[in-house]
């Protein structure tokens, strides 16, 4: 069944026993994580390296050297051999998921040509692209010319061919960071289906690079040697090279298996297989999901993403900055509580998750619209975020509540969009993501979406949903319901509180949905200042 030639010299391999493990490199926007699972789920050791020196040459711009990337892939790998439990010769493949949207531009050896402009990125090109008029006219009439235009501005490789266009012609290929890393590990240009989010002429409901005479390769105008070859989820990308091994410590021919990217990968390691199962990620960029068989937008002309299961979706509404937020507000308003945490050795979010669990439900008024940054479409590139209903009794855990339950107000203002495009209603909530980790954040979303949240086994959902890849993939399972079965558990189930669930569905309805349609006319005349 498996093929390379580490398969045929491990007896973990050929006999596919209870010893089976596989290792996994999560790459998200904080740290490079490398973890082994066993079939079990069990997350048997964890080696993480922090992903630090983002820089910004300009306003608005967000970008780290690629090198670093794999440089820090490398130490995660070489400081997880020493840890206990940890055998190598159990280890049967292994795979990559990574935070989506990061572009990175090489040439034919893989060597970038300039720094990755991250995900977090907001440059936005001035001299676009012309698209053929019939193209216009549609977008003009569907009433999405400026959602085109938009998607337009923010394409990197339209910056870079006005700005860089030296480094477009000699690029061999313009990479997600998971094409970069799948290459620095196997040499081939290969990546997973499952990863491609992002500005690119890429077909989301048919699962391949888009047709030539699709708008897409006009709006972000890459050279079709620029892309890599496509597998798909769980189809081998490749075998561990010698070079990689040496960096690493990887065994030589171990089998590269194609996941997908971190969201929904976090999705599947929740175990949100069913029609009535949601899933919300708390991190860096917030979202809700939902999986489906069948193409649904979330949002009209927004696509819905590959999934980490073959031929099916995630359709995803984002909350861009989302538990971004957290970090900002650390930095703006916590530095008593930063400090008392060093002091006591526990975490400044604990020290304010507790503050915030002093506060009532619904923060006695104070209500947060958390759009820190803008949508695509919704919210429209006008957005800005708002809090109101100050009053002189509030303090700062109230603005750090109101925070965690704006939050979970935008994310349900998301699952009723997807219900209502979709048929579907969900009735039961998986949890996963730094956020996950907040008492005050797992009750409040219980009480505002008044659905039973619960809690997966582990916090490496996108970890464990990777892995569940490369067990499918390498035949562990036959099907990826037997892997969820015997991989995926609930540690805690967290019910909703019916003293507060009146509370916030009138201050959800009544005041929280109409913030955005209200604000929205002064938010375009304050972008028309900038």
């Amino acid at each position: 069944m498996l093929q390379s030639k580490y398969n045929k010299q491990s007896s973990a391999v050929s006999d596919l026993n209870s010893a089976a493990q596989f290792l996994i490199i999560d790459c998200g926007t904080q740290s490079v994580r490398a973890l082994i699972f066993d079939r079990h789920g069990t997350l048997i050791a964890k080696s993480q390296v922090p992903l630090e020196g983002y820089f910004s040459d300009q306003p608005g711009w967000v970008e780290h050297h690629a090198h670093y990337f794999w440089d820090s892939l490398c130490r995660a790998c070489q400081k997880l051999w020493s840890l206990p439990g940890v055998e190598r010769t159990n280890i049967v493949g292994m795979t990559v998921t990574t935070q989506r949207a990061t572009i990175i531009c090489v040439d034919k050896n893989g060597e970038p040509q300039r720094p990755a402009i991250t995900w977090m990125d907001q440059r936005t090109a001035t001299k676009l692209p012309t698209i053929k008029w019939w193209w216009r006219l549609a977008f003009k009439v569907a009433g999405v010319k400026q959602t085109v235009t938009q998607f337009m501005e923010n394409a990197e490789i339209n910056w870079l061919w006005q700005h860089q266009p030296d480094i477009v012609q000699r690029s061999e290929k313009i990479l997600l960071l998971s094409g970069y890393l799948n290459h620095q590990l196997t040499a081939q240009f290969k990546d997973s289906i499952g990863s491609q989010v992002g500005y690119l002429p890429f077909d989301y409901k048919r699962h391949r690079w888009a047709k030539k005479s699709d708008w897409k390769w006009q709006a972000c105008p890459f050279l079709p040697k620029h892309l890599p070859e496509l597998v798909s989820v769980g189809g081998q990308i490749g075998e561990v090279t010698a070079s990689a091994a040496e960096q690493t410590g990887i065994p030589t021919g171990l089998p590269v298996i194609a996941a997908a990217a971190d969201k929904a990968c976090e999705t599947l390691g929740c175990g949100a297989l069913a029609k009535h199962q949601g899933q919300i990620s708390y991190g860096t960029t917030a979202t809700f999901n939902i999986l489906s068989p069948k193409y649904i937008e979330p949002i009209r002309y927004l696509p819905a993403y590959p999934a980490a299961v073959p031929n099916f979706y995630t359709c995803e509404y984002q909350i861009y900055r989302g538990y971004w937020m957290v970090s900002w507000f650390k930095q703006q308003f916590a530095h008593k509580e930063f400090l008392e945490a060093r002091e006591t050795d526990t975490s400044t979010e604990a020290l304010l998750d507790n503050l915030a669990m002093k506060v009532p439900a619904g923060s006695d008024g104070l209500i947060l619209q958390p759009y820190w940054s803008p949508g695509v479409r919704y919210p429209g590139p006008e957005a800005r975020g708002a809090i109101i209903g100050f009053n002189d009794g509030h303090t700062k855990a109230h603005m750090y509540r109101a925070l965690i339950e704006g939050i979970a107000y935008g994310l349900c203002n998301g699952k009723e969009k997807m219900e209502k495009r979709s048929g579907r209603r969900v009735t039961e909530l998986f949890v996963s993501g730094g956020g996950a980790q907040s008492e005050t954040a797992l009750q409040v979303t219980a009480d505002i979406f008044d659905l039973p949240v619960l809690l997966p086994h582990t916090h490496e959902t996108s970890g464990l949903g990777a892995a569940i890849n490369v067990a499918v993939g390498l035949g562990v399972f036959d099907t990826y319901s037997d892997a969820v079965d015997s991989m995926c558990h609930v540690s805690r189930r967290v019910e909703p509180n019916p003293q507060n669930v009146p509370l916030y569905r009138k201050l959800y309805r009544q005041i929280y949905r109409k913030l955005y349609p209200r604000l929205a006319p002064f938010y375009r005349i304050i972008k028309n200042l900038d």
